[in-house]
C-alpha cells in the first residue's frame, strides 16, 4: 500500500467512527437520557469546545513534529474515549455528566487530529490537491454513511456493541496512520510555540481568498452545523416522534448528498471557478434548508436534507480546496488548523444558540432562523469580496484514483 492509501484507510476509519458517533452521541443525550433543547445544545457544544481551545495549537505541533505522529496519537485518544463510554454503559453508570466528560476527551482528540490529517493530505496528493480532496471526501462521507446504517441498530442490538465496532476501527487507523512516511519533514529549527501560530494567522488572513473561506466557514459553522447537531435531532424527536434509526436516516441522506456531488466533480473534473461554486451552493443550501423547517411528514425532511448534503459536498469540497491550494508547504498544518477552527471554533456557540433557540421558539422557528442567517451572510460575502472571480489551479485530465 501506498502512503495515499495508507491515509485513505487512516481518515475513513476515522469517519466510520464519526458516523457512528454523530447517531450515537445524540441517541444517549437526546432519546435515552432525554435532555431538554437547552442540555442538548449544551453537549453539543461540549464536544466541540476543546476544539476552539486547541486546535491551534494542533496545527502548530502538526508542522514542528509532522502529521503522521499527531494523527496516530490523536486517533489513540479517541479509541481511550471509546473505552471510557463502554465501561460507563457496562457498569450502568450512563448520565449526562458521564456524557459530557466523554465529549470533553473526544473533543480534545479531535482537536489535534483534523489539522495533522489536513496537514498529510497535500503530502500525499502527488500534486492533486483538489482530487485528493474529493476523494478523501468520498471516504469520509461514504463511510459514514456505513457508520449511520451501523449505529441505527441500536435500539436492537443494543449501544456496546456499536461502540466496539467504532473502537475497532479507530485501533485500525491508528495502525495506517503509523505506515505513512513523513514525506515532507519538519524544518530543523522550529520557531516557539506562539511565533508559530501568530505566522499562520498572518498567512491566513494576508490573503482575501482564504480570509473570506475562514467568514463563511465560520457562519456555516454557527447556523449549519449548530442545526445540523441540535435543532435537527430534536426536531426528529418532537415533530416526527423519531428514534434511533430515524436519526441515521436523516444522517445518512445528507451524507449521500454529499458523496454524490463529489462523484459528479470527480466526473466532470476540477473545477476552476472555485469561490463562486462555493458561494452559489451556500446559497442555495440556505434556501433548501429553510424548506426542511416546513416539511410536515418525516420523508419530505429527509428529502430536503438530502438536497442540502448535495450543496453541502460542493462547499465543502471548494472551502477545503481552496485553502489547500493556497498554503505554504512549510505552514500547512497551521493553515489548515485555522480553516478548522473557523469551524470547529464557531461550532460550540452555534449549538448553544441553536439549543436556545429551540428552547424559546420549537425546532421550525429555530431552523428558518439559521437559514435566513446564513443566506444573509453568503450575500454579504459575494458583494463585499471578490471571491466571486477566484480561480484554482485546474488539471485538464483525470488520473486513476
Amino acid at each position: 500500500m501506498t502512503a495515499r492509501h495508507h491515509y485513505l484507510v487512516g481518515t475513513g476509519t476515522w469517519f466510520l467512527g464519526y458516523g457512528i458517533q454523530s447517531v450515537m452521541f445524540a441517541w444517549l443525550v437526546t432519546m435515552v437520557l432525554h435532555e431538554t433543547p437547552e442540555r442538548v445544545g449544551l453537549a453539543q457544544m461540549t464536544l466541540l469546545l476543546p476544539g476552539t481551545l486547541f486546535i491551534l495549537i494542533g496545527g502548530s505541533y502538526a508542522d514542528r513534529f509532522g502529521g503522521r505522529l499527531i494523527a496516530a496519537m490523536s486517533q489513540a485518544a479517541a479509541g481511550l474515549a471509546i473505552v471510557f463510554l463502554l465501561v460507563i454503559l457496562l457498569t450502568d453508570q450512563l448520565s449526562y455528566r458521564m456524557m459530557i466528560i466523554y465529549a470533553l476527551i473526544m473533543g480534545f482528540a479531535q482537536a489535534f487530529l483534523t489539522p495533522a490529517r489536513d496537514g498529510l493530505l497535500s503530502q500525499v496528493a502527488e500534486g492533486r490537491v483538489q482530487r485528493m480532496v474529493m476523494l478523501t471526501s468520498i471516504m469520509q462521507f461514504g463511510l459514514q454513511m456505513v457508520g449511520f446504517f451501523i449505529a441505527s441498530t441500536a435500539d436492537e442490538l443494543g449501544p456496546t456493541v456499536i461502540l466496539s465496532v467504532q473502537l475497532l476501527a479507530l485501533l485500525i487507523g491508528v495502525w495506517a496512520f503509523l505506515q505513512i512516511r513523513d514525506l515532507e519533514a519538519p524544518a530543523i529549527e522550529q520557531p516557539k510555540l506562539w511565533h508559530s501560530l501568530l505566522e499562520g494567522a498572518k498567512t491566513v488572513f494576508t490573503s482575501a481568498s482564504m480570509r473570506m473561506v475562514m467568514v463563511q466557514n465560520t457562519a456555516m459553522a454557527m447556523f449549519f452545523m449548530g442545526s445540523y447537531i441540535v435543532t435537527l435531532p430534536l426536531m426528529v424527536r418532537e415533530s416526527f416522534s423519531g428514534s434511533a434509526a430515524d436519526l441515521a436516516y436523516m444522517n445518512a441522506a445528507n451524507s449521500l448528498g454529499l458523496v454524490l456531488t463529489i462523484l459528479l466533480l470527480l466526473r466532470l473534473g476540477d473545477v476552476r471557478r472555485q469561490g463562486r461554486a462555493l458561494l452559489l451552493a451556500q446559497g442555495v443550501g440556505s434556501v433548501v434548508f429553510a424548506s426542511a423547517a416546513m416539511a410536515q411528514s418525516f420523508a419530505v425532511f429527509v428529502f430536503a436534507v438530502f438536497v442540502w448534503g448535495i450543496c453541502g459536498g460542493l462547499a465543502m469540497t471548494m472551502s477545503r480546496t481552496i485553502m489547500q491550494e493556497q498554503a505554504p508547504a512549510s505552514q500547512r498544518g497551521r493553515v489548515m488548523s485555522f480553516f478548522a477552527f473557523s469551524f470547529m471554533g464557531a461550532g460550540p456557540i452555534g449549538a448553544l444558540l441553536c439549543g436556545y433557540l429551540v428552547e424559546l421558539f420549537g425546532p421550525r422557528i429555530a431552523l428558518l432562523t439559521a437559514a435566513g442567517a446564513m443566506f444573509g451572510v453568503i450575500v454579504v460575502i459575494g458583494l463585499a469580496s471578490r471571491i466571486w472571480r477566484l480561480e484554482g489551479h485546474v488539471h485538464e485530465t483525470l488520473e486513476a484514483a
